[in-house]
């Protein structure tokens, strides 16, 4: 037991060393120009400021739970709470970092060429993934070596999904304000280029990218990993699972996570650009070899730790399947070199309208055969494991393909991170008048970075459903327990009020996070039409924007418009639970994961197709850019920009708060709950 405990945090110590050996390699490399200098700084100033002050804000609030924590629950939940908050906004923070640090060293390292810049721009994407990974599975294996029982961790990973929910609310409020007021004003009305240094609302948009897809992201892949974790790690201590696997049933998930992140440090050496100079491809070499790595080294882990059980091998693999299928399918519908995003694009042709109802179709079209893969793959997991002579072992086989999904994080996010790099690194090779060849090598980057970011975004969110399911199973574990009865029937008025309640929460949630970007794009694009109107020699290039009047405007909207998302997401379970009793909030949690994984999926890989159709136009496709189809993207771009790095996103930390604290104070809902 000793070594198996050791093992992942040995693990998670080398990914963290790997991640520091990458970031100094990034780190080395050449900014350019003092222009690109200049411009590189300005976006860096702004980003740590606003992530400063954002993370002050939320602190406050989490010391508050901290104390009701301790007081209520127990002080092992009060620690791991804090501990998880501060891990995540530490993976965040990594994020943001290396996006700031690595966009200018792209740009100039563009000069050289695009297998040159792909290159520095994944190592600066893999140094996230891997500090993601392992910081989730060094707090993993250290709160388990100090507690000794994962029911005494969830407080762990309350904390890690609070922190990604203002994370991705903060983060993707700012991102998509900024982009929206820049592309209405600077693209529509001035007709100025993207990132074009007149606009002043272009250093806010380039902070947006690395607060919100890269902060963001970060925390929110995070808590994902930890949770999925816990949850399997949660299943593995129940009774029925310990009777067959012992204490191995609890350690399979991080010796799990612990081995992809070996196989994920030898497929980075296989992402480069191969004689097709396809850099999709060379994403999927990598990725392809951390699976087929991944899958041999589950194999050893479960002939020693589960005495060969083939169900529960066979499981793990089907977490991986689920994970290539959903990075497929994502790719399929969000990629311009398919039929949906070229629907879209020649849907512009006709006006916004047309382009917009073409995307909304793509993005509700889209949400289906994701379905169909989890549910094959639940199903499979469930029957392998041994679910039909046993539920308790078949819903711990979802667990685990849940564990072996989400081990394949750090290649993911890697694949991911590089996107925002190379976006920002478009934006200051424009901001700094570089050639055009710089910019041919930027743009086809940032293009597939669009398609890399929509694939992350379907990969957390699978996994929730997968994560969901499983904290669902513990949630119903504590319960029985106690000697309790969990019959949850949909012809009892008790449970299907819960389960409306919950199936409508992520759309109160979403609508809330939609205006509150429609109303900082607001400000933005006012901003930014005074300014051209108001600052003589703008549009003339003689005169320099203001660009922190933008950055402050989204900064104090970011920060004033997370209060209602959070405490719908950690007031809803606790109303409920409390008013209605333990029924109603198992109905809750059904209903959460069920409306919210549609939702999430719609958003998300419907934005990204819209974003790809605009630069699928903007290619010379359609009339190109300056065209009446181009003028008719940027609007479906607009409404997308909220769906897919907004307000969808944020779904899959939701889903995970509201479960986490379910279970988190359980305990006091059985004991107060004014209906039972």
């Amino acid at each position: 037991m000793d070594a198996l405990l050791i093992f992942p945090l040995i693990s998670g110590i080398i990914a963290l060393v790997y991640a520091a050996y990458l970031a100094m390699s990034v780190l080395k490399e050449d900014e350019g120009t003092e222009k690109m200098k200049s411009i590189a700084k300005a976006i860096r100033e702004g980003a740590k400021a606003y992530l400063n002050r954002q993370y002050k804000t939320v602190f406050i609030f989490a010391a508050v739970i901290t104390v009701v924590l301790a007081i209520a629950i127990n002080w092992q939940s009060a620690l791991g709470f804090i501990v998880g908050a501060a891990l995540s906004a530490l993976a965040g923070y990594i994020g943001m970092n290396m996006t700031v640090q690595g966009n200018v060293r792209t740009a100039n390292k563009a000069r050289e060429g695009l297998a040159a810049a792909l290159s520095l721009a994944f190592k600066g994407g893999a140094v996230t993934g891997f500090s993601i990974v392992g910081l989730a599975i060094m707090g993993l294996s250290i709160f388990y070596i100090i507690f000794g029982e994962p029911s005494l961790m969830v407080g762990f990973g309350f904390g890690a999904c609070l922190i990604s929910l203002f994370a991705r609310v903060g983060g993707g409020i700012y991102t998509k304000a900024a982009d929206v007021g820049a592309d209405l004003v600077g693209k529509v009305e001035a007709g100025i280029p993207e990132d074009d240094p007149r606009n002043p609302a272009v250093i806010a948009d380039n902070v947006g990218d690395a607060v919100g897809d890269c902060a963001g992201m970060g925390a929110d892949l995070f808590e994902t990993y930890v949770v999925t974790a816990l949850a399997a790690m949660l299943l593995g201590s129940s009774p029925s699972v310990r009777a067959v696997f012992g204490v191995n049933g609890i350690l399979l998930p991080l010796v799990i996570g612990g081995l992809a992140i070996f196989a994920t440090i030898i497929g980075t050496f296989f992402v480069r650009l191969g004689k097709s100079k396809a850099i999709m491809n060379a994403m999927y070499k990598g990725v392809i070899v951390t699976t087929v790595i991944s899958a041999i080294a589950f194999y050893v882990a479960n002939f020693y730790l589960t005495k060969g059980n083939l169900g529960i091998f066979i499981a793990s693999i089907v977490g991986l399947l689920v994970m290539a299928a959903m990075v497929a399918l994502t790719e399929y519908f969000t990629a311009y070199r398919y039929k949906p995003v070229l629907t879209i694009a020649e849907a512009a042709k006709t006006g916004a309208g047309t382009n917009v109802i073409a995307g909304l179709a793509v993005g509700l079209r889209s949400s289906f055969p994701p379905t169909i893969v989890i549910v094959v793959g639940i199903l499979v997991a469930y029957f392998v494991s041994g679910g039909a002579t046993s539920p308790e072992m078949g819903v711990y086989g979802i667990s685990i393909a849940a564990a072996a999904m989400l081990s394949a994080t750090g290649i993911i996010v890697s694949v991911d991170s590089y996107g925002p790099i190379t976006d920002n690194a478009g934006g200051i090779a424009e901001m700094a008048g570089m050639p055009d060849d710089v910019r041919a090598v930027t743009d086809p980057l940032d293009a597939v970075g669009n398609t890399t970011k929509a694939v992350t975004k379907g990969y957390a969110i699978g996994s929730a459903a997968l994560a969901a399911l499983s904290l669902f199973a513990a949630y119903r574990d504590e319960i029985v327990v106690r000697g309790l009865p969990f019959t949850l029937t949909i012809d009892d008025p008790i449970v299907l009020v819960g389960l409306l309640l919950g199936a409508a929460v992520p759309f109160l949630f979403t609508s809330y996070l939609m205006m509150a970007v429609g109303r900082a794009a607001f400000h933005v694009v006012e901003e930014v039409r005074r300014q051209f109107r108001e600052i003589k020699g703008i549009l003339e290039g003689t005169t320099k924007p203001e660009y922190g009047r933008a950055v402050d405007i989204v900064t104090r909207a970011a920060l004033k418009e997370m209060a209602i998302p959070a405490i719908i997401a950690v007031g809803s379970p606790l109303v409920v639970g409390f008013l209605l009793g333990y029924r109603a909030l198992g109905g809750m949690l059904m209903g959460v994961i069920l409306s919210g994984l549609m939702l999430a999926i719609l958003m998300t890989t419907g934005g990204a197709a819209w974003d790809n159709a605009k630069k699928y136009i903007e290619l010379g496709n359609f009339g190109g850019k300056r065209s009446p189809a181009h003028a008719a993207a940027v609007v479906g771009d607009t409404v997308g920009d909220a769906f897919k790095d907004t307000a969808g996103p944020a779904i899959n930390p939701l889903i995970k708060v509201m479960n986490t604290i379910a279970i988190l104070f359980l305990v006091l809902i059985l004991k107060y709950a004014l209906l039972l």
